[in-house]
C-alpha cells in the first residue's frame, strides 16, 4: 500500500497547472485561455487555485487599467488580496469587486469572492444572504459559493446550526442526483463535530449518521455519480467522516475511489500542518479493519 497523497488541484484537474504556468509567465491571454475553457464550477476553482501565486497584485492591476471589463482579472485580484489577508487588503477586494460586479453581475467568480471578502470583513449575515442570493440567481449550484456561505451559515460566522444543516440538506435535494452538493451536508456536520470540541458523539447520533449515509447515497455511492468538479473534495469529507465514524469498509471503499488524490480541508482539522500524515494514517487503518489487502 502506497503512502503517497497528492494534494494538489493539478492532479484531477491539469488545466491549473496550465493556468499557473501562463500567470508564471505574466501571459494573460494564455490565462485567460485556460480559465474561459473551464466550466464555471472549475472555473472558480482554478481562480481561486491561481490567487495563491506570489507578487500578483501589480500585474493584475495593469491587466484591469487595460481593460476594466475583464472580471476575470478582477476575480482573481480580489482572491488574491483576499488569500494575503488583513483588513485593509480585504478592503482593497471590496472596492475591485464592487467595480466588477457593477460591469458583470452575472460573472459568479466574482459573486464566490464577495462571499468570501464578507466573512472576513465580518459583515453582517443579511449582507452575506444577499450576496448568496444573488449567485444562486446566476448558478443555484455553484460549489464554490455554497461552500463560503456555509461558512457564514455556522455560529461562528453568525449563524446556528438549525439553519444550517437545514439549508445543506435542501442545497443538496435541489441538485441533481449524484451531484457534488451532498458535499455540504457532510461539511455541515464536520463543522458542527468541530464545534462540539470535536465528540465523536456528535457524530455517532442516529439524525446525523442517516443524513450522512443518505448524502453518500446521493452522491458517491451513486449509480450515476462521475468524477466532476469537486470531486475530490467531496470524497475527502466523506473519508474523514466514515474515519471519524469508525466505519472502516465505508472509509475503505471512499479511499478507494480516491486513490492517491485527496483534499487539504477537511483533514487541517484533523491533521494541523500535515494533513498528508494524517490522511495515510486514516487511509492504512482502514484497509486494515475493513480487512482489504492493499
Amino acid at each position: 500500500m502506497s503512502d503517497r497523497v497528492v494534494l494538489d488541484l493539478a492532479a484531477a484537474h491539469p488545466e491549473a497547472t496550465v493556468v499557473r504556468d501562463a500567470l508564471a509567465a505574466r501571459d494573460w491571454g494564455a490565462v485567460r485561455a485556460g480559465l474561459d475553457a473551464a466550466p464555471p464550477v472549475l472555473r472558480s476553482m482554478l481562480i481561486d487555485d491561481a490567487a495563491e501565486r506570489d507578487n500578483l497584485e501589480e500585474f493584475l492591476r495593469e491587466v484591469i487599467a487595460a481593460d476594466p471589463a475583464d472580471t476575470t482579472a478582477v476575480a482573481l485580484l480580489a482572491a488574491h488580496l483576499i488569500g494575503v489577508g488583513g483588513h485593509d487588503r480585504l478592503r482593497r477586494a471590496e472596492l475591485v469587486l464592487l467595480d466588477g460586479v457593477a460591469r458583470n453581475p452575472a460573472d459568479p467568480a466574482l459573486w464566490v469572492a464577495r462571499l468570501t471578502s464578507a466573512r472576513g470583513l465580518s459583515l453582517d449575515l443579511a449582507e452575506v444572504d444577499r450576496r448568496y442570493a444573488r449567485l444562486a440567481e446566476i448558478d443555484p449550484h455553484h460549489l464554490p459559493g455554497q461552500d463560503a456561505y456555509l461558512q457564514r451559515l455556522c455560529p461562528k460566522g453568525g449563524g446556528d446550526w438549525d439553519r444550517l444543516h437545514g439549508w445543506c440538506r435542501a442545497a443538496m435535494l435541489a441538485a441533481p442526483p449524484a451531484a457534488v452538493q451532498a458535499r455540504l451536508v457532510v461539511d455541515g456536520h464536520l463543522e458542527h463535530w468541530l464545534g462540539d470540541g470535536r465528540s465523536r458523539i456528535y457524530l455517532s447520533r442516529k439524525p446525523v449518521r442517516v443524513e450522512l449515509y443518505e448524502a453518500a447515497r446521493r452522491s458517491i455511492w451513486h449509480p450515476g455519480f462521475r468524477k466532476v468538479p469537486g470531486w475530490v473534495g467531496l470524497a475527502s469529507s466523506f473519508a474523514m467522516a466514515f474515519s471519524l465514524l469508525d466505519d472502516r469498509p465505508a472509509a475503505a471503499r471512499v479511499f478507494d475511489l480516491l486513490g492517491d488524490l485527496s483534499s487539504k480541508w477537511p483533514w487541517t482539522y484533523l491533521g494541523g500542518t500535515d494533513p498528508a500524515a494524517t490522511i495515510v494514517e486514516q487511509r492504512k487503518i482502514a484497509y486494515k479493519y475493513a480487512e482489504i489487502d492493499r
